[in-house]
């Protein structure tokens, strides 16, 4: 039945028109019947969301059974995704409003807001209308040739520059109406198709929006929508925009030929304007093509999925905490050792002459600033005591000197 409803019948003066509207009528009703065949009960579309469903519900079961408390922010996003899942992907009304008029409705619509207040032809209505008329003067301007100029032509022209190869106009003509065609039609056909498979297996790919390992597949989806309909207006508005241009042009030189007059180098810049509106066309698909591509889905975070980061924190706040730990140990190490050689010092000087008590007090006293790391009011290092200016005198040398004296008297 459908079938029937877009068929098409091509005509040479309503080619562009009816190639627009069999595209149009076949992307329409992909999208439609083929929304439907998938969510449709006994599907294997409609199986596979019932089995995608069972696991995310019981994935939550499992949390609860092993203990994991689960927030009240994580059950609203997961009745959230079910909500979302089981109205779009099995509702077609729902799908209709919210994607599919968007999709296939608003490029017409967005491209009339722009071109009207331009005076863009088509933005009111007609374009493909129009783009028959601009057809049929290509075909009448192939029919009569560039025509051989006159030498008041050739004079006031300062020159006719000569074609690039025999037959080179009547290629010219013929070529231009080719790639006006190929560049308007071809560019709507591959926005037009893509949004109408993209549109049947929508079911598909809203399911996934269930699991963040498959959000990735639903989130290409939606850009891909995003594309088509980016894609879809600005291909309206730039076919408005080469209608302004070749309309009064093609209409102009088709009634000098009619008038008998030649239109020489008319031809290749006629080529040239095709080919460089074609080359815009598709560059203008693909520009929308990278902005939709840079549409991100909001992913949502849990507590659970905090817990890493949070884990990452500590784990860091420990490093530090240790290794100043490890800086004030080492720095207490070297000031203990630094006391120590001093003590040593001061055993060695005073170990014979009974100041025993006053190294200990020395000692204890820098073993104390050195663990404080307090330096103020204290003696300086190495003057604690003050060196004798007298020969020191053992106690065995005494006695010797005594016992000599005693046997020499």
């Amino acid at each position: 039945m459908m079938a029937a409803v877009c068929a098409l019948t091509p005509a040479p003066d309503r080619f562009a028109s009816g190639l627009m509207q069999y595209l149009d009528c076949q992307a329409s009703s992909l999208g439609s019947q083929g929304f439907m065949a998938m969510a449709a009960p006994g599907s294997s579309v409609s199986l596979l969301l019932s089995a995608l469903l069972t696991i995310f519900i019981a994935l939550i079961g499992y949390r609860l059974l092993f203990g994991e408390t689960l927030n009240l922010r994580d059950g609203v996003l997961a009745f959230v995704k079910i909500g979302i899942v089981l109205a779009f992907a099995t509702s077609w009304p729902a799908y209709r409003t919210v994607v599919f008029d968007v999709v296939l409705r608003a490029p017409a619509e967005v491209a009339g807001e722009i071109g009207r207040p331009a005076g863009l032809p088509g933005a009111t209505g007609g374009l493909t209308t129009r783009m028959d008329a601009v057809d049929r003067a290509f075909r009448i301007l192939a029919i009569y040739g560039a025509g051989v100029p006159t030498r008041q032509q050739v004079e006031e022209a300062n020159g006719v520059a000569p074609p690039l190869f025999a037959n080179f106009d009547a290629f010219a003509l013929g070529a231009a109406r080719v790639v006006f065609l190929v560049g308007g039609l071809g560019a709507f056909a591959l926005t037009r198709i893509t949004a109408g498979l993209l549109l049947a297996l929508g079911p598909l790919f809203i399911a996934f929006l269930l699991f963040s390992v498959t959000r990735g597949l639903a989130e290409g989806w939606v850009r891909g929508l995003a594309a088509a309909t980016l894609g879809s207006a600005a291909i309206a508005v730039a076919l408005g925009i080469e209608l302004a241009l070749l309309e009064p042009w093609l209409y102009g030189l088709a009634s000098q030929r009619a008038g008998g007059l030649a239109i020489p180098g008319a031809p290749a810049a006629i080529l040239t304007a095709s080919i460089i509106f074609a080359l815009a066309i598709s560059g203008l698909v693909a520009l929308a093509g990278r902005i939709a591509f840079g549409l991100r889905l909001p992913v949502p975070q849990s507590l659970s999925a905090m817990l890493p980061n949070i884990g990452i924190a500590t784990t860091e706040a420990r490093i530090v905490a240790s290794s100043s730990g490890h800086t004030m140990a080492e720095n207490r190490s070297r000031a203990m050792a630094i006391a120590d050689s001093i003590v040593s010092a001061q055993r060695r000087d005073e170990r014979a002459s009974g100041g025993a008590s006053r190294v200990q007090t020395t000692a204890g006293s820098l073993v104390r600033s050195a663990g404080a790391g307090d330096t103020s009011g204290g003696t300086p290092i190495g003057q604690s005591f003050r060196r004798r200016n007298a020969r020191r005198v053992s106690a065995g040398a005494t006695a010797r000197d005594r016992q000599s004296g005693g046997r020499g008297i």
